[in-house]
């Protein structure tokens, strides 16, 4: 007989505001595992203080301290449980297993046209809706009128996987309507069909801009140290890590682990103290074995140090007379990328009182990966002037910032 849900994932919130919620799943192991589980923490806009890993290869065991940022977040935890539920290995009743989508295929991708008013703020309103209504973004299209009005087209996937039922489309379209207010003049909602595929192109960017969003960083190396240690365990490498703290490190450093086939065995996340974060990591490769090869270490050491230290990739630059912000996310070998960057970005943006023209969301591949850009031409005649260079790096650093959790 299968375990109840309870067994498997369990939720204990906070007694009180600012308390940790303890997060705690207990199921077979998989590979990535910790990494799925952390990125749909992530989606729901929380941040782990501390966790603790721990695994036979067989049966693993995980326990995460989360916090929601900002404190005022409201989560709904049941649908969290669920989305948990649904990254643990197929084990559980037949009963409890129909009611979670089937992840086996490529869920249907659906458009989402909202025509509107603009204001300042509007992008980020409506990316916001979609983060509460489980709804992700794979693809955008924004457009600005000369009549000063806005046609998004947002090509998005359902977490609950009920777009096909009118009440969830319905639903949608209600809740975007009232939080737009009088600014909404329609919202339309389907199934997007090959008459959009023209939609979902991704302009190309130039050399010059390419080599600037995509370079290797060179950073301060006190911002992340990673000793390597095959005496403490006879089965396996530790890793001990310190680093700067930022929002989705712990993701980072995991995603990290999956796409290189490195098995975290048992891992120890501490608290942050003075802006720094400690991790003890207890590894082996996939063959089972520890890393003892000095070049493989310091391949897979430079590779955890970049994803830390650069993360995300933020620059500035024109596009013709107008100002462009890009942004690059990494994505995962499953072709995953850091979850809320869309959200970070316009909210950064919408604080700053800068409205956005256009925007549009796209992949790019270099020699080593794929990343997923976002691009947004700014409005220059309405709210912070771009014209100084100071204005520009003002932006960098807030969204920047913003996307750090900073």
């Amino acid at each position: 007989m299968g375990m109840s849900s309870d067994d498997v994932v369990l939720i204990e919130e906070g007694k009180t505001s600012g308390e940790p919620t303890v997060v705690t799943v207990n199921c077979p192991d998989k590979a990535g595992l910790g990494c799925d589980l952390v990125r749909n923490v992530l989606e729901f806009g929380l941040y782990v203080t501390r966790g603790d890993f721990s695994t036979d290869g067989k049966w693993c065991y995980v326990i995460l301290w989360v916090v929601s940022r900002p404190i005022s977040l409201k989560v709904d935890w049941a649908s969290l449980k669920n989305r948990l539920l649904s990254c643990c290995p197929s084990f559980l009743p037949s009963f409890y297993l129909n009611q979670l989508p089937d992840r086996s295929t490529l869920p249907p991708l659906y458009v989402l046209k909202v025509f509107s008013l603009d204001r300042q703020g509007l992008i980020h309103d409506v990316t916001k809706v979609l983060c509460e209504l489980e709804l992700t973004i794979q693809g955008l299209k924004v457009m600005t009128t000369p009549e000063g009005k806005v046609l998004d087209l947002v090509f998005i996937t359902d977490h609950l996987d009920m777009l096909h039922t009118q009440i969830r489309r319905e639903e949608t379209c209600e809740h975007l309507s009232g939080v737009l207010g009088e600014c909404c003049i329609s919202c339309e909602l389907q199934l997007a069909g090959p008459e959009f595929k023209c939609y979902q192109g991704f302009s190309s960017i130039s050399e010059e801009i390419a080599d600037e969003l995509f370079s290797k960083e060179v950073s301060d190396v006190k911002k992340a140290v990673i000793n390597v240690d095959n005496l403490m365990s006879p089965a396996h490498t530790l890793l001990q890590i310190q680093c700067l703290d930022q929002k989705a490190l712990i993701y980072d450093i995991l995603k990290v682990s999956k796409d290189c086939n490195i098995r975290i065995a048992y891992g120890r996340i501490s608290t942050s103290v003075k802006g720094y974060r400690s991790l003890d990591l207890f590894i082996q490769k996939d063959d089972g074995k520890k890393i003892i090869d000095i070049e493989n270490q310091v391949t897979f050491c430079s590779r955890l140090k970049e994803e830390m230290l650069h993360p995300l990739r933020v620059i500035i630059t024109n596009r013709g007379p107008d100002t462009e912000l890009l942004v690059a996310n990494p994505v995962e070998l499953s072709g995953k990328g850091r979850p809320r960057v869309f959200y970070d970005v316009t909210f950064a943006l919408k604080t700053l009182g800068i409205c956005i023209f256009s925007a549009e969301v796209g992949r790019h591949s270099t020699s080593d990966r794929e990343w997923e850009v976002y691009r947004f031409r700014l409005d220059e005649t309405r709210g912070h002037p771009l014209t100084s260079n100071r204005a520009k790096l003002d932006i960098v650093d807030k969204v920047r910032g913003t996307l750090m959790g900073w």
